[in-house]
């Protein structure tokens, strides 16, 4: 049982965070499904089951605009940390490393160590794709998220619309409804001033043993988070 203690050691952070993302998920699912029922025998139409409201527009929905947003934050701020730096915060670089570095603080080129990744020793494009890989990632995923909530959006509004007798639209009209807009943007704003809080907070307040915390006898103004 030793490889398996060394596992979760090892991976605690990400099965942790794994697990509470299935739980949570598991617990969207049957709210909104109750939910969900709720406004349906308030229309007088008929109950679905579980199975059912997995594969239904209004939960698709509802997880890809979450998700889309989830996927900015970290899009931009990966790509926004390049250029962009925040005094005494150790959500920032210092002051003096604004932009991509260079290749010796990159560990690229004739820097280069054995055991650095393979992509990073080729040289050439595959270097320049995998020096940006994170954030491509990011930005992938953040884009076909919002195309899912789009795409899932229309048919949930479509379906609302038809239960009060109103005219369903197109996806391009949908792209430019309020419908649309509300659901992107309450969770932009979020996101958003939760990144800049998280900056800005973490310049003057500490978490003892956390890497997202300077050291707590740590100065103020000073950003690395060695101290």
């Amino acid at each position: 049982m030793s490889w398996l203690r060394t596992l979760l050691r090892n991976n605690g952070l990400s099965l942790a965070f794994g697990a509470l993302f299935l739980l949570s998920l598991l617990g969207q699912a049957w709210s909104g499904l109750v939910d969900f029922n709720n406004q349906q025998l308030a229309h007088g139409t008929q109950t679905v089951g579980m199975g059912d409201y997995l594969t239904s527009s209004s939960f698709a929905v509802d997880v890809a605009e979450n998700w889309q947003s989830e996927y900015l934050q970290f899009f931009l701020y990966v790509f926004a940390t390049v250029w962009l730096v925040q005094r005494g915060s150790p959500e920032s670089k210092p002051l003096g490393k604004i932009g991509p570095e260079n290749d010796r603080d990159q560990v690229l080129g004739r820097h280069v160590r054995v055991g650095s990744p393979r992509w990073a020793r080729a040289g050439g494009w595959r270097t320049t794709v995998f020096s940006r890989s994170l954030g491509l990632v990011m930005g992938t995923i953040f884009l076909l998220s919002w195309l899912a909530q789009s795409i899932a959006g229309v048919s949930a509004y479509n379906a609302e619309q038809l239960s009060d007798f109103g005219d369903p639209i197109s996806w391009g009209e949908y792209l430019l409804s309020a419908d649309f807009w509300n659901r992107t943007l309450q969770n932009w704003q979020s996101e958003f001033l939760a990144i800049g809080c998280m900056a800005i907070f973490s310049v003057y307040l500490r978490q003892r043993g956390s890497p997202e915390s300077k050291p707590v006898g740590a100065e103020h103004h000073v950003t690395d988070e060695t101290g």
